[in-house]
């Protein structure tokens, strides 16, 4: 089972990946993203008879998009695939998912996901 997410938005896509099936979901997050992601994703496999342990790989959409939700994320899936020692691929564009679940075909890895803000980060830039 390949576990697909995008945070980009505020409303939070996830997939879940089987063969040829993909199941979606979606959750308007909001600013309940970094309190919320793990609990969502713990309630889908729950509600699909799924565990942790029934992740094969990740992919995740890496950008551009909302600054905190990319960061927001990127982190979980990174450590997720990170502590289960899977794959977690990062990909971006209208067909980010498809390319993610090719690269996955082929035994691919990024090993650690950096976001593409689209943009330079101004977070240190001084107000006016």
């Amino acid at each position: 089972m390949i576990l697909a997410v995008n945070t980009a938005d505020p409303t939070c896509k996830v997939w879940l990946v089987n063969g040829t099936t993909r199941q979606f979901f979606e959750w308007e997050a909001g600013r309940g993203l970094a309190d919320g992601l793990i609990g969502y994703l713990r309630s889908i496999l729950q509600e699909n008879e799924l565990s942790w342990n029934d992740i094969t790989a990740v992919a995740v959409y890496k950008g551009p998009g909302s600054f905190t939700g990319l960061r927001i994320g990127l982190t979980v899936l990174n450590t997720i695939a990170y502590d289960m020692t899977i794959p977690v691929i990062g990909t971006t564009g209208d067909d980010w998912l498809d390319e993610a679940l090719e690269r996955i075909d082929r035994r691919e890895s990024d090993g650690l996901v950096m976001p593409l803000y689209g943009r330079e980060p101004n977070i240190t830039k001084q107000r006016k």
